[in-house]
């Protein structure tokens, strides 16, 4: 009988895949509703601000977070690094390959700032808002995934009913959306609220329709509430919000994550209403809705 061949010894086991960005935000994600509190104050800042934790020392993390580095330190060896440093070493890998336009204007404003003292002018702070839009917008294009994209847009195809919720800051990103969709043929449902009436105006929703909500941190309680109805009544879920481990994000078929600059310490919504636009046109195009011009020349003299 034929005997295989010895293994060399030598030949060691293939090496386990190398850790990357987003391996890890994906193993984050999985386990974020076990971690402590304090754990995932860190994950949520590290997902929203992956550009940063590669220039960001320790302490400056702790510290944004809320905690002491030595909490920073658990959640490192956690997830499988040594250390800190260890940890920063993947993400300081990806930004040498591109670093993200809003950390370069983050650093300019703060130069601005300090060197205006005071003295700028109400064009000089729309130049400032204005740029830190285009950031975000680049940041978003470059960001953007695109399967998680498509999925939405097949829900939102699929479906007969489109419930819209957003409220406080949200609440002009659901207003567009409720406007634009009625430009197609689904049935259109904006969940306005008033009078805190969520609940009473949730009793026409049936299994299989789709509800896109809107929500950023600290994250709307009348929106998470909403939204989880919604889920429990067989409704599909379309989040547009700001991180993997947003409350909408981990019961949602499909979650949109949007990061908007902040200039002055307010945080603007271009990149939220971009995106909403691009859902929009996205599904316009799915459906192959029929474009009829309009002219006021007479229909005899076009024949």
């Amino acid at each position: 009988m034929a005997t295989l061949p010895a293994r060399p010894k030598n030949v060691s086991p293939s090496p386990a895949p190398r850790m990357s960005v987003d391996r890890l935000l994906k193993q984050i994600t999985r386990e974020f509703d076990s971690l402590s509190r304090q754990l995932k104050l860190i994950a949520r800042y590290i997902e929203q601000h992956r550009d940063h934790v590669a220039l960001d020392r320790i302490q400056d993390v702790a510290e944004r977070c809320g905690v002491q580095p030595s909490a920073v330190i658990r959640f490192c060896k956690h997830f499988g690094f040594s250390g800190y440093s260890e940890m920063q070493r993947i993400f300081r890998e990806g930004i040498t390959q591109q670093i993200a336009p809003s950390r370069n204007y983050q650093a300019r404003i703060r130069e601005v700032i300090e060197s205006a003292q005071g003295r700028l002018s109400s064009a000089d702070i729309a130049h400032e808002f204005i740029g830190g839009s285009i950031a975000g917008m680049q940041e978003l294009q470059r960001d953007l995934h695109g399967s998680t994209f498509a999925e939405a847009v097949d829900l939102l195809a699929g479906a007969k009913t489109v419930w819209i919720l957003g409220t406080r800051r949200s609440f002009a990103v659901a207003a567009y959306l409720a406007y634009a969709l009625q430009h197609t043929d689904k049935q259109i449902q904006h969940l306005a609220g008033l009078g805190s009436m969520h609940e009473g105006q949730l009793r026409g929703l049936q299994r299989g329709d789709v509800m896109i909500a809107v929500s950023f941190a600290p994250y709307a309680e009348e929106t998470q509430l909403t939204a989880q109805m919604a889920v429990q009544r067989g409704c599909k879920l379309i989040a547009i919000t700001d991180s993997r481990m947003s409350p909408l994000a981990r019961d949602a078929a499909a979650a949109l994550l949007v990061h908007e600059s902040s200039t002055f310490g307010f945080r603007s919504l271009t990149n939220t209403m971009c995106l909403a636009q691009s859902l929009f046109i996205a599904l316009a195009y799915h459906l192959e809705l029929d474009y009829q011009p309009t002219s006021s020349r007479p229909s005899s003299e076009l024949a």
